[in-house]
């Protein structure tokens, strides 16, 4: 392959990579997308394909975020990216496993901020179990020492897999829309707890 062109195919992943983390590291919302949706951007001659599902607790903050990257063109290429809290015991890496299957562990490759990234290769049999599946348990360790696991519904995964996914700028605007309504609801509480103080303070 062309020296340009592994730089193109080099430079689409890290691109993707970089937006992984800029996603995680933002606020996650307790309307935040649920369940797995799938995210395609073309650059040049290369297609990338992002299906991804993420985990939010009740008070609205992020637990696991789990990536499979298809990059078509020049060179195919499959991974698997999953982002977890901080506070992780890196050299146990991620544990993946579908159901009561076998596990895969996955590395950590980077720290940033909030988050620690887990990244590596996947292929055509996880998928095919995934689709057949119930539940994908991400489970990753503290530094403690203490298993974390986390169990994703395989609910939907495999037409969203295998479907034509949205564009990045839909995606864009979808996580807009989210954003703009999580202010609204935060103001809407911090208004109401003004509200209640006035009144401590009246009654006093």
């Amino acid at each position: 392959m062309p020296r340009e062109r592994i730089f193109v195919f080099t430079s689409v992943v890290t691109s993707f990579i970089v937006f992984l983390i800029t996603f995680c590291t933002s606020a996650f919302a307790e309307d935040a997308m649920r369940g797995w949706y799938k995210v395609c951007s073309k650059q040049q001659a290369i297609d990338v394909c992002n299906t991804m599902n993420n985990v939010v607790s009740d008070t609205g903050q992020y637990l696991t975020l789990v990536n499979l990257i298809e990059v078509s063109g020049e060179q195919d290429q499959k991974r698997i990216g999953i982002q977890v809290p901080t506070g992780r015991l890196i050299s146990e890496g991620i544990k993946i496993k579908v159901d009561d299957g076998k596990e895969k562990t996955v590395p950590y490759i980077i720290c940033n901020g909030p988050t620690c990234i887990a990244n590596g290769m996947f292929d055509d049999v996880l998928v095919n179990t995934m689709k057949k599946g119930k539940t994908l348990t991400v489970t990753s360790v503290n530094f403690q020492g203490t298993p974390n696991p986390i169990e994703i519904s395989l609910k939907g995964f495999s037409q969203v897999f295998t479907g034509p996914g949205m564009s990045e700028k839909a995606y864009q605007a979808e996580q807009e829309k989210l954003q703009k309504a999580v202010q609204e609801k935060q103001q809407e509480i911090e208004n109401k707890m003004r509200a209640e103080q006035e009144k401590i303070k009246a009654g006093d």
